[in-house]
């Protein structure tokens, strides 16, 4: 029973970030069909600024703030200087996702010419060597504030969508784009603010990620995979299907490896997702999309 439950709090540890990336992926495709495949890049930079900023002696709490700040300013940039205007000259939706390919190969070789090939260390004041006996688990520091960011992350983007005004208009904005235009709602502020906020998620995701993984400009690339996955077995369309699905993802991730083998952790998660989507192609939250016009 103790080793069900340390799986269980490891596996649910490891899910809440992947939880943070699989909103991230599901904030974008909700309000605009695209699937953003620079969204771990994405937070590579950020985490990559992050690790600059303490090498110049930049106080840890201001560091983390202009992380993720330098993330969300990136997806926002991109987003009005690429996608817009690709979307005034009628791109297809298959067209803005190929530039998203395109930006996450720019940003790694971006990220290779200015940091290098070498795997780095990030100073992060959580540890996770540092162990506590909670009853008959052990719980190391980074996994406990791994599981509160995941946690906090969550309930402050469902306090953002559910209870402001902005919230309000992306939820208006991602229903019906017309008519919300119609009704006066600056969709394009909207959709650059949605963009801004899943890059962000996943910042957050790999400030809490590197302290546990050497520090490379491809060490988001499975995180990435695994909160994709998440989105999808979830429901792309439903930011609580991304909570459940990247919870799924961790722990099943987390078991596999602790009773079958280490080998096959990667993969019976997404033997999973097949199992679950030919049941229920939509994700288990997740509605079938209509075009409203």
């Amino acid at each position: 029973m103790a080793n069900f439950l340390q799986y269980l709090i490891s596996g649910i540890s490891m899910g809440s970030l992947y939880v943070l990336v699989a909103m991230g992926i599901v904030l974008i495709y909700r309000s605009t069909r695209i699937l953003n495949f620079a969204h771990g890049d994405m937070a590579t930079m950020g985490t990559f600024c992050m690790f600059t900023l303490l090498l110049f002696k930049v106080p840890f709490s201001l560091a983390f703030v202009l992380s993720i700040l330098a993330g969300g300013l990136l997806a926002i940039a991109f987003y009005f200087v690429v996608i817009v205007p690709a979307q005034r000259r009628d791109a297809t939706i298959l067209g803005q996702i190929t530039l998203t390919v395109g930006l996450s190969m720019i940003i790694q070789g971006g990220i290779l010419l200015l940091w290098g090939t070498d795997s780095k260390v990030l100073d992060f004041p959580l540890s996770d060597i540092k162990i506590w006996k909670i009853g008959p688990l052990y719980v190391n520091e980074l996994s406990l504030g791994t599981l509160a960011i995941g946690l906090i992350g969550s309930y402050i983007l469902y306090l953002l969508i559910q209870k402001t005004r902005i919230g309000l208009a992306m939820r208006a904005t991602s229903e019906n784009l017309p008519a919300a235009q119609t009704l006066g709602i600056p969709t394009r502020m909207v959709l650059g603010v949605s963009w801004g906020l899943a890059a962000v998620l996943g910042v957050l995701a790999g400030l809490f990620l590197a302290p546990s993984l050497l520090l490379d400009p491809f060490f988001m690339l499975e995180p990435f995979l695994k909160g994709f996955a998440g989105a999808i077995l979830g429901g792309l369309n439903s930011l609580p299907g991304a909570i459940i699905g990247g919870l799924i993802i961790g722990v099943v991730e987390s078991f596999t490896g602790g009773y079958i083998a280490l080998e096959f952790k990667n993969t019976i998660a997404f033997v999973i997702i097949i199992l679950v989507l030919l049941v229920k192609p939509e994700g288990l939250l997740g509605k079938v999309f209509k075009e409203r016009v």
